[in-house]
């Protein structure tokens, strides 16, 4: 699995922290970010649900 943030896009609500808080966080100005070592999901079920619960679509998932 591949995360990808589209950080242009970002709006910084958190949807995803808050949702899978053991994969993405938020920076120092708010916007979203993965957690070191967790830019694959590490197989959290939740990491799709976070990415749709993204009010402006700034997450993408895909298989490798």
């Amino acid at each position: 699995m591949r995360i990808a943030i589209d950080t242009d896009r970002c709006i910084g609500a958190g949807q995803c922290a808050l949702t899978a808080p053991g994969v993405f966080t938020q920076d120092d100005d708010g916007f979203s970010a993965l957690l070191p070592g967790r830019e694959d999901g590490a197989g959290d079920p939740l990491v799709r649900e976070a990415a749709r619960a993204c009010p402006v679509q700034a997450i993408t998932v895909t298989e490798d």
